[in-house]
């Protein structure tokens, strides 16, 4: 397929504006959007949007399969009631010029669970569309999830200072820590759910306005 000599912007999500620290795919995501469209531009180029790890840099990343759940919108989260705009509103100072990424994990984490709790309880929205997540990328999201959540089970350390077993993957040490670690399993997975129907939309707007939308692959 023949790829036209086009023009466009390099700019990570986070560096969008926004209250909470870092920019996400909310609403500030749309209005550049319609910035690039009004100015011509055909290209977004948006580098790896995956989990990261140290020193936050989008190429050091959980994995190559899972999205960051700190690019969650909680302003679309509010929209669907999972989240109150009191909450919102009692967001801390942040800089406006560098992204403190200690703050905006300790606030957007606390924010991400509140959602997850709300969503787990009975009578919510998107449930079934879960689900059917849940289940088309059982291949990744599942040992995805284990991780994470283990990976915060033992303090944030690298998997090879986890109990032995675990660490091994023996079938048993798996099954007991997927019981122990079930709630927190859920959170992340409920996050990854949530950044794909977020990042889905975002990427169908795109399409709409003619931008292309360039990505680039975690080391």
């Amino acid at each position: 397929m023949k790829f036209q000599r086009s023009c466009g912007i390099l700019l990570h999500p986070t560096s969008l504006p926004g209250p909470y620290g870092a920019g996400d795919l909310g609403p500030e995501a749309f209005s550049f959007l319609e910035f690039l469209s009004n100015a011509g531009q055909k290209i977004w180029q948006v580098l790896p949007l995956n989990p990261t790890g140290y020193a936050d840099s989008p190429y050091q990343c959980f994995s190559a399969f899972a999205g960051n759940p700190l690019l969650i919108s909680l302003d679309l989260l509010a929209e669907q009631g999972l989240l109150t705009r009191k909450e919102l509103a009692g967001a801390p100072k942040f800089p406006t010029k560098q992204v403190d990424f200690g703050a905006v994990i300790k606030f957007r984490f606390a924010k991400l669970r509140k959602a997850a709790a709300e969503f787990a309880a009975p009578g919510g929205a998107y449930k079934a569309e879960y689900e059917a997540f849940c289940t088309a990328e059982a291949a990744w999201l599942d040992d995805y999830a284990l991780f994470m959540a283990a990976k915060d089970a033992h303090g944030g350390v690298a998997w090879t200072g986890w109990e032995r077993a675990l660490a091994a993957r023996e079938p048993e040490a798996l099954k007991q820590w997927r019981e122990r670690l079930s709630k927190e399993i859920e959170e992340y997975k409920y996050w990854q759910f949530e950044f794909f129907r977020q990042w889905g939309a975002l990427r169908a707007a795109c399409m709409r306005k003619g931008v292309r939308v360039m990505g680039d692959v975690p080391i």
